[in-house]
């Protein structure tokens, strides 16, 4: 890492959003490799959060001035990083970005992160598993779920669509669906 960047503590609500790719152009500008196809996160942070790649230690605070789109990339530029030879010192860091400086989702609208662990109940009221995480499957998402089924664990598979899913309460950490056990 740069040694003029400041270290810091990651925040307690820090998602992971992309990596930084390498340098772009001769002013300091990096290219970011998102992790998201939309990657409103990287735009609504000023403050980024870089760790070194293949597990080395420390936390950097990264000031960003701008950041934009760029084809698949996003690039961007901060007054800590003034050329080219210190935007490649960041080629393969991790970007954080504190999950409370997201973007407000729409209504209906969730991001992955939050839905990660929410326990899922079909309108029966009985427990289905947990989400462990989200797959997208072309024209959907799909919610992966540890669970059991007679005392064995399972992996439960349910389409993340409207005509399954009835609700989403992120405050009672729950998903209500439109499916049964022994799907």
């Amino acid at each position: 890492m740069l040694p003029t960047l400041e270290a810091a503590a990651l925040p307690a609500d820090a998602i992971e959003v992309g990596r930084i790719a390498n340098a772009w152009g001769i002013k300091g500008w990096f290219k970011v490799l998102p992790h998201s196809a939309q990657p409103e996160a990287l735009f609504s942070s000023k403050r980024w959060f870089l760790q070194p790649p293949g597990g080395g230690t420390g936390t950097f605070r990264l000031a960003i001035r701008e950041a934009k789109e760029h084809s698949d990339w996003v690039v961007a530029t901060s007054d800590d990083v003034p050329d080219r030879n210190a935007a490649e010192a960041l080629r393969g860091a991790r970007v954080f970005v504190p999950r409370s400086s997201f973007p407000t989702a729409g209504t209906d609208e969730y991001y992955w992160v939050d839905l990660i662990g929410l326990e899922v109940v079909n309108r029966e009221g009985v427990a289905l598993g947990a989400v462990r995480e989200l797959l997208a499957a072309g024209p959907q998402t799909t919610l992966v779920l540890d669970a059991q089924r007679d005392g064995e664990a399972i992996e439960r598979l349910i389409p993340f669509v409207s005509a399954f899913v009835d609700g989403v309460d992120l405050a009672g950490r729950t998903i209500t669906v439109d499916w049964q056990p022994d799907y």
